[in-house]
């Protein structure tokens, strides 16, 4: 069974309704200050945290005296707008004690899908992350219309864990965990500690009911549990009302933890070379040993471009002789790649007119 302490880079997300108290409007900093404490002991330990967090919307809502009705959606938007400000502000307050800096990260669904934007988003958060920095991510509800929102964020923070290459994922909820049913009105219901495959059964457990905290109730968090686990990432349900909740989950809280069917890294380079390449870049005999080695590849390395493809699609990368050695995601146009192969990544602005990545397809984005 998955366990907090092993986690090396871990997804936490966080609920409006344990960040914001609903009578007042008004942060639970008390709260949030001991959620900044666990961050902290998880980070000393050298695991990455990346925090999806609801709460812009709850907290502008209060501040523009909107009521607690359901809002229109562009005073759903103006909300998020001035409350957005207020969440990153209260993150980045909390976490600042501890020397941690936070960072803010919005997004939509369409961040996801197009491949373009899934590889920006994914090298920020990398580089975010390589500077010791807490992204803080949400959806970006000053934008987001229906046809491209999450509409929740426990499929939201399922999505970023298995963008990121997380191996563990934790849900905060007002519910310990996944229950054979509704334990509110059902006295019979059995608590469920480990979940090995979500199977018929088990979304059927989830039904309609569960936690009030998020949209969807219980039943996205299964949602959420399928898309992760598929992806490498083992996910847990837990009690998130209380103080310290991550301490508590570590030292044995009761909680239900959904186990990984695969790798994160093999889950990414298993699609990654399920996908039908776009073109084909040739490399010299340097560039091919350092793929070899482990090293991504350059532009310098680069000495030929095939067919035509767009920016996160998939190519092939052959050595001199057009035997493949591999294929990946490039960071780079065709057009883009024809310009800047045989070059230093330190000459890319130049030639570009803009800075770009400095790899042409990074080692985390190819299967040799």
């Amino acid at each position: 069974m998955a366990a907090l302490n092993d986690a090396k880079r871990l997804v936490v997300k966080i609920g409006s309704a344990l960040l914001v108290d609903a009578a007042t409007g008004a942060l639970r900093q008390d709260w949030l200050t001991s959620l900044a404490a666990d961050v902290a002991q998880i980070k000393a330990r050298g695991a990455d945290v990346i925090l999806v967090s609801s709460g812009s919307i709850a907290l502008g809502r209060g501040v523009l005296g909107l009521p607690q009705a359901a809002l229109a959606l562009e005073q759903s938007q103006a909300a998020a707008a001035v409350g957005q400000i207020r969440l990153a502000r209260a993150y980045e307050l909390a976490l600042a004690p501890h020397g941690i800096i936070a960072g803010q990260v919005l997004v939509t669904q369409e961040d996801s899908q197009d491949r373009r934007r899934y590889l920006n988003s994914r090298a920020t958060m990398e580089t975010m992350l390589g500077f010791g920095v807490v992204p803080i991510v949400n959806e970006n509800d000053t934008i987001a219309t229906d046809e491209i929102r999450y509409g929740d964020n426990d499929r939201l923070a399922a999505q970023v864990a298995v963008t990121i290459g997380a191996d563990q994922l934790v849900l905060l909820s007002d519910v310990d965990g996944l229950y054979t049913g509704n334990p509110k009105i059902d006295s019979t219901a059995q608590h469920l500690a480990i979940v090995d495959k979500i199977t018929p059964e088990i979304e059927n457990m989830a039904g309609d009911v569960g936690s009030t905290l998020s949209k969807g109730g219980m039943i996205t968090k299964i949602m959420a549990a399928k898309i992760a686990t598929e992806g490498g990432c083992a996910m847990a349900i837990a009690l998130g009302t209380g103080l310290h909740p991550l301490a508590a989950l570590a030292q044995g809280a009761r909680s239900t933890w959904f186990t990984a069917q695969v790798d994160p890294q093999a889950a990414r380079k298993r699609w990654i070379a399920a996908m039908k390449p776009r073109g084909t870049v040739t490399v010299d005999a340097g560039a091919g040993k350092a793929l070899l080695s482990g090293k991504s590849l350059l532009p310098a390395g680069v000495t030929g471009i095939i067919g035509s493809f767009g920016r996160g699609e998939v190519i092939t990368i052959a050595d001199a002789a057009g035997a493949p050695l591999g294929q990946g995601l490039t960071r780079y146009t065709s057009a883009e790649a024809r310009q800047i192969m045989g070059r230093r990544s330190t000459e890319i602005a130049a030639i570009l007119g803009y800075e770009g990545r400095a790899a042409l397809v990074h080692r985390d984005d190819m299967v040799l």
